[in-house]
């Protein structure tokens, strides 16, 4: 197993790579780097774990949109956004204090 240096958000990160996945892995990191710097960007949130989940939770709900489930397909891009927008405020709720779910 290969170990690649990757930047997420401005700190250096080694992480295991199989041969031949490098391009897969530096992809998804700069997908993972430019949600997490757009978070950060709107100025909302600051500490880096919560700025981490809500990346994750954004990027994984693109990535169930884009399946094939007829629900996905049959909501709009405004749909989407107000979607988005309420998993986020839940999860500011939920972790109104930081540390609380880890």
């Amino acid at each position: 197993m290969k170990q690649v240096d990757v930047t997420i958000m401005g700190q250096s990160y080694v992480l295991a790579c199989p041969e031949g996945g490098e391009s897969g892995l530096r992809d998804a990191v700069a997908q993972v780097d430019r949600e997490m710097s757009t978070i950060r960007a709107k100025g909302k949130v600051k500490s880096r774990e919560r700025i981490a989940v809500l990346a994750a939770l954004n990027l994984a709900y693109e990535a169930s949109a884009q399946g094939s489930a007829p629900a996905a397909k049959a909501r709009t891009s405004g749909d989407d956004q107000s979607h988005i927008d309420a998993l986020i405020r839940k999860l500011d709720q939920a972790l109104s204090e930081d540390g609380r779910l880890l």
